[in-house]
């Protein structure tokens, strides 16, 4: 694999194939829809793969819609916090369902979507089990979707129907990265708030964040579980669109050392990719990822004599964010300038929330293909950096 750039994130197309298999499987046994969310996938030239396993794609912006409806080739599923009179047409005439996060934005837009596309409405359960604050779109005070009460006062005051306004659909969105357990839990709490509604829509969308991909994953569960809402909801069409399931452990971002640098006993190899650049989930998360060959040690419990010993380092950004490093890991020997790092599982929701902070270059994007063969999707330069700017 000498042909492969450094810094590059690498897509595997077996591993991607593998995941797209599984949730193609899950979506015919349970008799559901399941979409890509552009969020966290969104490179377009692995789009044929895609369309051999799934139809359609779910959009949060005008050019995300753009995406789905030009390189995708079908109508997007789309729901943003905030449509705008200068965009909202250009998004409904690139989709299929337009789902409004607000009764002020049903009320401004509603006549200029209902007769095109099917419209639906956020919903808020007051519940969820993410344990990350900057994730939990259930939060008290959260801007995400309708609260029952307030939807309860709103087609009083109206003396009308959810049909009647022009809504078809829920979409109710509370996780991240679960397992079916807790969509099951979370279902139940679903149901009581809305539950009496449910009979007077044709689909409910079950947002994203389930993460049937990974290994511990009860996809049974899962299947059973929607199976079961069927029978209690025959006239309700199914949808889901998780983003990290899709490219979940699907790839590698590899960068290489190009400094080492000690402080009070810590060694810090500095990389020639950064984490608030390119890796922006670890610090928000935080999550530390898996180095390739090297042991994560824990953070906050480790001895001084560890963290200061031969073969520990944490590693570090090539930014000037004080903060842009993370720690420590052990590796079977001393690192050298030039040697390798290998991120695992760098593919979702990477590119998608990559930037070029302190004009640092971008890694570059490529398909390892089952044959071996590797395909350079993009390599990023200069201009890339310059033209953001004009």
């Amino acid at each position: 694999m000498n042909n492969i750039p450094n810094p590059c994130y690498v897509i595997e197309e077996s591993l991607l194939r593998r995941n797209l298999q599984l949730i193609r499987n899950v979506a015919e046994q349970a008799n559901v829809e399941i979409i890509l969310a552009f969020k966290a996938f969104a490179l377009w030239k692995a789009f044929p793969i895609f369309r051999e396993y799934i139809t359609h794609t779910t959009a949060s912006s005008l050019y995300e819609a753009r995406l789905a409806f030009e390189e995708f080739g079908s109508p997007a599923h789309t729901y943003s916090p905030a449509y705008t009179e200068e965009e909202i047409d250009d998004i409904v005439r690139c989709s299929s369902h337009l789902t409004f996060n607000s009764l002020s934005q049903l009320e401004r837009f509603i006549d200029r979507a209902a007769k095109k596309v099917s419209c639906g409405l956020r919903v808020n359960p007051e519940y969820s089990e993410i344990e990350t604050e900057l994730y939990n779109p259930c939060a008290p005070g959260s801007r995400f979707g309708v609260l029952r009460s307030d939807l309860d006062a709103y087609l009083a005051s109206k003396d009308k129907k959810l049909s009647d306004i022009g809504i078809e659909g829920f979409h109710i969105h509370c996780h991240c990265e679960n397992g079916s357990d807790v969509f099951e839990r979370t279902l139940m709490h679903i149901e009581e708030k809305f539950g009496d509604l449910l009979p007077q829509l044709k689909w409910i969308n079950f947002g994203g964040g389930h993460l049937m991909t990974r290994k511990d994953y009860d996809v049974q569960l899962l299947i059973d579980t929607l199976n079961s809402f069927h029978q209690r909801y025959p006239n309700l069409r199914v949808i889901m669109e998780p983003g990290s399931a899709f490219a979940w452990q699907t790839g590698p971002l590899y960068a290489k050392v190009v400094d080492v640098v000690e402080n009070s006993g810590i060694k810090t190899a500095i990389l020639n990719v950064s984490f608030t650049c390119h890796m922006p989930d670890c610090l928000e998360m935080p999550y530390h990822p898996v180095v390739r060959g090297a042991e994560t040690l824990d953070d906050e419990n480790i001895p001084s004599e560890i963290a200061t010993s031969e073969r520990v380092y944490r590693l570090g950004g090539n930014s000037c964010l004080s903060g842009d490093f993370m720690g420590y890991w052990r590796f079977d020997h001393e690192l050298k300038i030039g040697e390798e790092i290998i991120f695992e599982d760098m593919i979702h929701y990477t590119t998608v929330k990559t930037n070029m902070f302190n004009g640092i270059g971008h890694p570059s994007i490529g398909m390892l293909h089952i044959d071996g063969s590797f395909e350079l999707y993009r390599k990023y330069n200069y201009e890339d950096y310059r033209d953001r700017m004009d």
